[in-house]
């Protein structure tokens, strides 16, 4: 897959996304490098594993542009012993609202506590039902950026929402 992402990403509020969701599996990314809004990851999700390249956001985070190909599983082990400091370890569960599917991220780890919720969509202004769970949107707020979180857990910085 490659293409221009477009996507919203929000904080989640409580649990109650884990009774609507059809699906979850486990994440474990690492990033090969990062920087100057790039980056190169490998992640495995669950038997599968990918690398993806992400290029700089034009927009404030809203959209960027993305390539993505499928590896194999010994490939992105390989290629994880490449990676920079700190690995992304999430369980991400697919919630259908409308015509659109959230993609919600519970974070292991330092960055325990975090939930957040992404939506792809085809154009920046298209319309989208946001579900009962959805919080404070925090799209192109680099603190929430899983290569971020890498360096930067939450732990490190949760207290500062309030």
């Amino acid at each position: 897959m490659s293409g221009l992402e477009i996507e919203r990403k929000f904080l989640v509020r409580g649990d109650d996304y884990k009774q609507w969701a059809t699906s979850h599996s486990r994440i474990k990314q690492g990033y090969i490098c990062s920087g100057r809004g790039r980056t190169v990851r490998v992640r495995r999700r669950d038997d599968r594993a990918y690398l993806t390249i992400k290029g700089p956001s034009p927009d404030g985070g809203l959209s960027r542009y993305e390539f993505e190909k499928e590896i194999t599983l010994d490939e992105a082990e390989h290629l994880f012993q490449l990676c920079e400091p700190g690995i992304i370890d999430k369980t991400r569960y697919l919630v259908p609202s409308g015509a659109h599917t959230f993609e919600v991220d519970e974070f292991y780890g330092d960055n325990e506590g975090l939930t957040m919720a992404e939506v792809e969509l085809s154009s920046p202004d298209e319309p989208y039902e946001k579900p009962p769970f959805i919080g404070r949107e925090v799209t192109g707020d680099r603190r929430f950026y899983n290569s971020h979180l890498r360096l930067n857990p939450f732990c490190l910085w949760s207290k500062d929402l309030e």
